[in-house]
């Protein structure tokens, strides 16, 4: 398939990847498609890009893959939320208003962040390219690029960052299966609701790890966190997965870390 401009054809992309989560036959496309698409439930991308009529064109996209999106237009607000913000891919044009994209590369370098990052830029030059792998960047994709194949490379970088290739999360006696956005104790499925499902693969993703209740906000509030002005909303969705836990005899693995936030345990 030639390339074409996302912005003029987000829409049928969008239509025909859907139209491939429905297929049932042997197509190898289709099987491809689902083994790429586990990894996009909960996962925060940021999108690091100017061009207005483009980012909203990659954001439809990706918030109909089920991402979590931020967007920043401009070097000074992407460099903040790089501050103040972890993501599991960053998506970085490098020609900015106020700015040159490889220098929050370097940035991202100094703080030793591991966030993924491809890089978009209608600059296909070997130099630009060369410097922005050497900076850290996992990938690079020029412009124009179908959006499907954004969404794959999206998909490898996550992978690879967080998976390692594989679809199912054991944590104890749970099975989080990433394909179809479920959780089940001794084979039967849990009923949890997708704001619960996201904090459970989330700490699952870190399990061990003392998470702090911000970062935990962050991750399901999206760009909402702003407007909330304590953890109500999270302590009762904590409260409801502990309960669900209980009431189906599996294990409440979530701990409370007194003043630091939550963890699992997990062998």
């Amino acid at each position: 398939m030639d390339r074409v401009d996302p912005v003029n054809y987000s829409q049928e992309i969008i239509n025909n990847d859907k139209s491939k989560k429905n297929t049932n036959g042997n197509n190898s496309d289709c099987i491809q498609y689902f083994k790429l698409i586990y990894q996009k439930i909960a996962m925060k991308i940021l999108l690091i890009e100017d061009e207005k009529q483009l980012s909203k064109s990659i954001l439809t996209y990706l918030k109909s893959e089920k991402y979590i999106c931020d967007l920043a237009e401009d070097f000074k607000t992407a460099a903040e939320k790089l501050e103040l913000y972890d993501y599991d891919c960053i998506l970085l044009d490098l020609t900015l208003p106020d700015g040159n994209g490889l220098h929050l590369l370097k940035l991202l370098k100094e703080e030793r962040k591991s966030d993924g990052v491809i890089i978009i830029s209608a600059k296909n030059s070997l130099d630009d390219k060369i410097s922005g792998l050497q900076l850290g960047a996992d990938d690079y994709l020029a412009k124009p690029f179908h959006l499907s194949e954004l969404g794959a490379r999206i998909s490898s970088v996550i992978r690879r960052k967080h998976f390692k290739g594989n679809n199912t999360i054991l944590i104890n006696d749970l099975e989080i299966n990433v394909d179809n956005k479920s959780i089940s104790f001794e084979k039967k499925t849990l009923d949890f609701t997708r704001k619960e499902y996201d904090i459970l693969l989330y700490l699952s993703v870190n399990k061990n790890k003392i998470v702090s209740k911000n970062a935990i906000a962050e991750h399901i509030a999206e760009d909402n966190i702003d407007f909330f002005d304590n953890f109500d909303f999270l302590y009762a969705h904590i409260k409801n997965i502990k309960k669900k836990l209980t009431l189906a005899g599996a294990q409440d693995c979530i701990k409370s870390v007194y003043g630091m936030g939550y963890k699992i345990e997990a062998k």
